[in-house]
């Protein structure tokens, strides 16, 4: 009797460990799709700023993406962050407190999806 069993039908638990090229990209096409772009800001003309300079990026990316933007101040602090704008991707914080260039945005797009 073992206590750790492996699942067949997850790709990294296979016995046989093959993945094909096809599983890859549209695990990676999956992603792409799939990112949570938050915008932390009151409305202002900083946040509204970060936000095209994130649309811009995304477009120059031909990513997919929705951006939402988070006014509600409750669920900016549940974020931890005391200071907007703020960018979030997928549930962290990767910036706050100051407007980011789009070339910053990709940038950090780039650091945090290692497949763009």
């Amino acid at each position: 009797m073992s206590i750790f069993k492996r699942k067949n039908d997850c790709k990294c638990c296979r016995s046989d460990k093959s993945i094909s090229l096809e599983e890859i990209s549209k695990d990676n096409a999956e992603q792409k799709q799939g990112t949570f772009i938050k915008v932390l800001g009151s409305g202002c003309i900083k946040c509204n700023e970060l936000e095209n300079n994130v649309r811009e990026a995304l477009k120059e990316l031909n990513m997919n993406s929705e951006i939402e933007h988070i006014t509600d101040f409750s669920q900016i602090a549940s974020y931890g962050v005391m200071s907007t704008p703020a960018l979030v991707l997928d549930k962290k914080v990767v910036c706050y407190g100051k407007v980011i260039s789009k070339k910053e945005v990709i940038e950090i797009l780039k650091r945090e999806y290692k497949w763009i």
